[in-house]
């Protein structure tokens, strides 16, 4: 659908009256803030202005993740329980934050490859069903907390797979309750799972720290404000980027040092085009995990969902800092992010010079290539705006629930729609039907006016090539990929093998498109 349609259709919805003219208003009072328009003040461009942003510390130091305790004695075995449930976060000096947890935090785990995991999961969130779907991994159907087996309010659900040889790589975990999953997620659920080698090539000296990224929009009393129609267009985009929880954290590091870094991007829908001021990256892993060889970046584009594994190289004495760089990824209506300068982490390189580790091995894995595909499937990636009635904004509630446990469709939503194959989401249909072991490939093809982060559940995926205006350009190094960036007016080909059966979803990984309709379900049979 064209630009300019879509956003006929949003004045449409809004009208010449207030509500338009309010939004226009908001956007020319923000003016150059260096923030998203959406959450420059509280509650985004189609809220009223209420008071001062609130101002988070940075500078403090970074802190390491909560790791979930493994309660089993039994080797080859990771048992834990893991409680979702309401907190309250102070991301801002006097404002208590209200919130949504994994075990008070954004836990992780750590197994290994050839383990047997059992997981508990208390779903303790008042009023909303829950999943914890294990994003990337190769589990059971039954066992990936896909949409159609939620966990309803009070209940406890048992999440049991193994981990086969050759999964060690950086994965996370969220939400995925059809209508519920985008609040979940930036309210904050997010967890992350790291599956190690029996014998990882990485030497030990260059460490393991692990940098979650999500993003924040908080009001002036400390309160998460609901999403707008300009956070359903494009995604909800905060007001500030956290690693770990915090903003610009720092850490030390000695001249010469090299540290393995895992980034993973938790948001909802923020782009991270990211370089490192002042060091030098050196890409090492993906979704999937390690690539065939090292490969030297400048910078590296992390969509929502995607995983990246570096090697820093801090050289120099003095401050390097983790920045972003600007990207255009198709803003739909007001509030576009200005998202170029941010600092997101500070390395402070001083003391000592260290000692030199052993050099990266120039093999980090062999990665072969999947077979000659039996099966090509396209999926057309849409919107369409619809004519929504003039109702309360879809998502502005606080993620009801209808009878049985389902979520809520809220008022308007239904006619905002984006879409794959010109169908919106249904999750009593099957899309597609595939195969057990079967080498498929799959053209992902964006007519839509936006980036889209595109994720299939169950497997990963190597990337063939990318297509766009006649030029087609393939990738510089194979990796395994669970989630691919497809850009307007791109196509982007995939191989893919899915080798267990049951239902899978794929869809886009911003997630209130997910919600709005860009998802399908797949059925693997033996």
């Amino acid at each position: 659908m064209q630009r300019r349609t879509f956003l006929a259709g949003l004045a449409g919805v809004l009208g010449t009256g207030p509500a338009w003219a309010q939004m226009k208003h908001d956007m020319g009072t923000m003016g150059d803030m260096g923030t998203m328009g959406a959450g420059a003040g509280p509650g985004g461009p189609m809220a009223p202005m209420a008071g001062t942003a609130p101002v988070l510390p940075q500078g403090q130091p970074l802190k390491e993740l909560p790791r979930l305790r493994n309660r089993s004695t039994r080797p080859g075995r990771f048992e834990a329980t893991i409680a979702a449930r309401p907190g309250v976060v102070r991301y801002a000096e006097g404002l208590d934050t209200p919130v949504l947890l994994y075990d008070g935090g954004h836990p992780v785990i750590e197994a290994q490859e050839g383990d047997r995991v059992a997981i508990t999961f208390q779903n303790g969130i008042p009023g909303q069903p829950s999943t914890i779907h294990w994003h990337g991994m190769p589990v059971p159907s039954d066992q990936d907390g896909n949409p159609m087996n939620p966990v309803a309010s009070g209940a406890e659900h048992g999440y049991a797979f193994d981990l086969p040889e050759g999964s060690a790589a950086t994965y996370w975990f969220h939400p995925h309750p059809h209508g519920l999953t985008a609040e979940q997620v930036y309210r904050g659920l997010a967890g992350l799972f790291l599956v190690k080698p029996k014998s990882d090539p990485i030497p030990a000296a260059y460490g393991d720290t692990v940098l979650m990224l999500t993003d924040l929009r908080i009001a002036a009393d400390g309160t998460m404000p609901p999403s707008t129609m300009v956070d359903l267009m494009n995604g909800r985009v905060g007001d500030h980027v956290l690693v770990n929880g915090q903003s610009n954290p720092v850490m030390t590091v000695a001249p010469g040092e090299k540290r393995r870094l895992r980034l993973v991007n938790a948001t909802n829908a923020r782009y991270l085009r990211l370089r490192f001021a002042g060091a030098r990256m050196t890409l090492i892993g993906t979704d999937g995990g390690l690539v065939e060889a090292p490969v030297a970046v400048d910078e590296v584009l992390l969509t929502p969902a995607e995983r990246v594994e570096l090697i820093v190289s801090f050289d120099q004495p003095g401050p390097a800092k983790l920045t972003t760089l600007a990207y255009e990824r198709g803003w739909m209506g007001p509030g576009e992010p200005k998202e170029a300068g941010k600092v997101l982490l500070t390395a402070n390189v001083a003391g000592r010079p260290a000692t030199p580790p052993p050099p990266l091995p120039k093999m980090l894995r062999a990665i072969a290539p999947l077979q000659a595909p039996v099966v090509t499937r396209r999926f057309v990636l849409t919107e369409d705006m619809g004519s929504m009635d003039h109702g309360a904004m879809p998502g502005m509630d606080h993620g009801g629930t209808a009878k049985g446990g389902a979520a809520a469709k809220p008022p308007g939503s239904h006619d905002m729609k984006f879409l794959i194959n010109n169908k919106s989401f249904d999750m009593t249909r099957i899309d597609e039907v595939s195969k057990v072991g079967q080498v498929e490939q799959w053209d992902i093809v964006n007519q839509s006016d936006m980036d889209h982060p595109f994720h299939v559940h169950g497997t990963q995926f190597q990337i063939v090539a990318y297509e766009k205006d006649g030029q087609v350009r393939t990738p510089g190094y194979r990796a395994w990929k669970d989630t691919v960036n497809v850009v307007p007016g791109e196509t982007v080909r995939l191989l893919l093998r899915q080798d267990q059966p049951g239902p899978r979803m794929y869809h886009c990984h911003i997630l209130e498109h997910e919600e709005l309709g860009m998802m399908g379900v797949l059925d693997v049979r033996s």
